[in-house]
């Protein structure tokens, strides 16, 4: 698989969080009008993609997603019910999928019941009966899309800094030890390098520093170390962007 970093990712600055969320929700659309057949996703949690949830849920956005083909998964979660506040799945639920005509076999959230290790090894298992083998193929993605965070210290999904995960290289799924709160679950580097196109949304002044550091490569973040073989876009508003836009990195 190619190193996104190395190989250029594309970097769209739009003007404010709310460009970002209708440039995304566009964006989406035309990916998922454009593939034929089964169209996966995997989600990413927290605050920021919420709003852009909310857009898709809503006409003409809603009706611009074939969403009898569209296949939702998660790329973490906390491990707490899934009726918990902190639930990335129940977010997305109540942001999207209670609003729109998904079918509910197409709906993938990770198990959180059990221990952490055995949810884990369920959501692997599921990951694998729809790719049909638990070997990844570089020329056959596991996704179509992988929607990503970024946090203030350099994380995505739920690959912290200093996290054993962060060294995985074979396992699809792993849990991860508490930070702030309950422990999670999370896809790690091989099941999110195993997409057409990897999409961080990043917004806010407060995302400004890490941000710069991220696309100039610091290995040092777990962000930076994402790898695909597809296509790495960032789609960042200008609060976000202006350090690195301020380093020259955006002219």
């Amino acid at each position: 698989m190619t190193d996104t970093l190395d190989s250029e990712p594309i970097v769209e600055v739009l003007d404010d969080a709310d460009s970002v969320f209708r440039r995304v929700a566009d964006w989406l659309a035309g990916e998922a009008e454009q593939t034929e057949g089964r169209f996966a996703i995997a989600l990413s949690g927290g605050s920021t993609p919420r709003s852009m949830y909310t857009l898709l849920a809503r006409p003409p956005d809603r009706d611009a997603i074939p969403w009898s083909r569209v296949h939702l998964f998660w790329g973490d979660e906390r491990f707490v019910p899934h009726d918990d506040s902190d639930s990335n799945y129940r977010m997305v639920r109540e942001a999207l999928i209670d609003r729109v005509p998904i079918p509910g076999g197409n709906v993938h959230p990770i198990p959180t019941g059990g221990r952490p290790t055995e949810a884990a090894a369920a959501y692997a298992a599921t990951l694998h009966q729809f790719y049909g083998t638990d070997t990844l193929d570089p020329a056959r993605p596991l996704f179509d899309v992988v929607l990503l965070g970024l946090g203030t210290d350099g994380h995505t999904a739920s690959l912290f800094p200093g996290s054993p995960a962060l060294d995985e290289k074979r396992a699809w799924v792993v849990p991860v030890e508490a930070h702030a709160g309950a422990p999670r679950i999370t896809l790690t580097y091989p099941a999110l390098a195993s997409s057409r196109n990897l999409a961080f949304l990043v917004t806010g002044a407060e995302k400004s520093d890490i941000l710069s550091r991220i696309l100039q490569c610091d290995p040092a973040l777990p962000a930076a170390r994402v790898r695909t073989g597809g296509r790495c876009r960032w789609f960042v508003d200008r609060a976000a962007a202006e350090r690195w836009t301020r380093a020259g990195a955006g002219d």
